[in-house]
């Protein structure tokens, strides 16, 4: 098998692609319906911030999809009786809500990744406490109560301490397995003691030094020793990805690496299958190839996101993180690949399809503030030893003219940008040609090369490995987003140090 990252909604790329039992462990950051906008925050490294754009917003409505989805739930025979009961249950006490909506949403998506998991798989549900207590209900009904392993509280401290209850600084993550048959490796993840703990509980030492413990227990003696570690309990005490964090990629919720590579070493064999079917930013992803690179392992990743701006920030991370390296094999499926996918794309959603369309030139989404954009969808800054450069991006999916030209190079000037790249779907006139190169030149001054001040350049083009003539001269010194930190294997003082 290899590495796929889908685009798509999760259900409709479960239904399509993932085979029944396929899977050894599902981890899984749903949207935790808490009424609240995220946004993905680009930031330079510098950690100065380019621009910010609606990532989702976490809350649900009770709409026709909704209303259909509980139909289904109630009504078809492949949906164990359990969840029916359950589902037909809290549709009378709650009502036809968000919080219904929300609760019907992910029934349908756990059955189904009950479906592709194998039996002796896990699944690990992230949650908060806005609706845990529903979720647990809806998960016991599908994995079974006794297929339960446990309740994981990830505590962190975070700012902000509201003065009417007390400040929520803890998520919850359900573990269940499928069968008693569960895989679970808890001598990977065994954490070290405290020096404080080891001076008070283990008072022996053997003939090589090493300090240990005896208990009695079960008619003999039996020896542990200090630097085995301990098995973690169920409170994982692991910090917050705050802005300060050298792991801080700008999207909201990220999660920290070593929360999921503790869940992936612990239920995950080293040729494991894993699947993230919410993958955000690729924390998951990220998790499972530093794993492989420091045990040699070969353990396999399906990742699914609903946006474009996730999938194109998961391949950025993969690439920066790892692109010196050995190249890490995976492909992308419902990225449009053709000039017909790419219609398709804009037909269905046209601010996904601009999102990938600024991809494909390194750029990132500009601010959609009130009022007029002026007809700038995206921006690229490029960092030259004596300055920045600016480069606006604007995205057309319909018809276009010649006066979108003369509009698009006022709308640099009042942008303050020095280029501009103009990328439409459709085939630009003769007129459009001509009004961009009356436009001008700027001249590099250290390669002596005229840059054309806007350029057009169509999705073919961009699709057959064409490249902006401004991206290809200063493209190696993009600093329009916050790289993801260089993997190295090299161990200081216990750590892995950044190159």
């Amino acid at each position: 098998m290899e590495n796929i990252l889908y685009y798509g909604d999760n259900l409709e790329i479960l239904k399509k692609y993932i085979k029944d039992e396929s899977v050894d462990l599902i981890y899984l950051d749903p949207p935790f319906n808490s009424n609240t906008t995220y946004n993905v925050l680009f930031k330079d490294e510098k950690g100065q911030s380019r621009s910010q754009i609606k990532a989702f917003t976490d809350f649900w409505h009770w709409d026709e999809e909704s209303a259909k989805t509980y139909n289904y739930l109630i009504n078809n025979d492949k949906v164990p009786a359990k969840v029916k009961e359950l589902i037909f249950a809290l549709h009378q006490f709650l009502g036809e809500n968000q919080m219904n909506a929300y609760l019907v949403m992910m029934s349908v998506r756990l059955i189904e990744l009950h479906r592709v998991l194998k039996d002796d798989g896990s699944l690990y549900l992230h949650c908060d406490p806005t609706a845990s207590h529903y979720i647990k209900l809806v998960l016991d009904s599908i994995f079974g109560q006794k297929n339960f392993r446990n309740e994981i509280i990830w505590a962190y401290s975070t700012s902000g301490r509201p003065k009417d209850r007390f400040p929520w600084k803890h998520d919850t993550i359900f573990c269940y397995g499928k069968t008693d048959k569960t895989f679970f490796n808890v001598k990977e993840v065994k954490v070290p003691y405290s020096e404080e703990y080891i001076n008070t509980h283990f008072p022996y030492k053997d003939k090589t030094g090493r300090v240990y413990r005896k208990r009695f227990d079960a008619g003999k003696w039996r020896i542990y020793y200090a630097d085995e570690g301990m098995i973690p309990n169920d409170v994982w005490e692991i910090p917050y990805v705050n802005s300060m964090s050298p792991e801080r990629l700008g999207y909201p919720t990220q999660k920290p690496l070593i929360l999921l590579e503790r869940i992936i070493k612990a239920s995950s064999r080293d040729d494991g299958i894993i699947l993230d079917p919410f993958c955000g930013c690729g924390t998951a992803i990220d998790a499972v190839e530093k794993i492989n690179k420091e045990t040699n392992s070969n353990r396999k990743w399906i990742g699914i996101d609903i946006t474009h701006l996730a999938i194109n920030l998961i391949k950025r991370r993969i690439a920066d993180k790892y692109g010196k390296l050995p190249n890490i094999d995976f492909k992308v499926v419902g990225e449009p690949q053709d000039l017909a996918s790419a219609r398709q794309l804009a037909l269905e959603d046209r601010y996904q399809f601009q999102w990938w369309a600024i991809s494909l030139v390194d750029g990132i989404p500009k601010d959609k503030k009130k009022g007029a954009d002026r007809g700038i969808d995206g921006l690229a800054y490029y960092a030259l030893p004596d300055k920045t450069i600016k480069i606006a991006i604007q995205v057309k999916s319909g018809h276009v003219k010649r006066n979108d030209i003369s509009t698009f190079a006022t709308d640099i000037d009042s942008e303050g940008a020095e280029f501009g790249i103009f990328i439409t779907l459709e085939t630009p006139t003769n007129k459009m040609i001509k009004e961009a190169v009356d436009k001008g030149f700027i001249k590099d001054k250290i390669r002596q090369e005229q840059i054309p001040r806007i350029e057009i350049i169509t999705i073919e083009e961009l699709l057959n490995g064409k490249i902006p003539k401004v991206q290809a001269m200063y493209g190696k010194t993009n600093s329009s987003y916050k790289k993801a930190d260089r993997y190295n294997n090299k161990i200081e003082n216990g750590y892995y140090k950044k190159l």
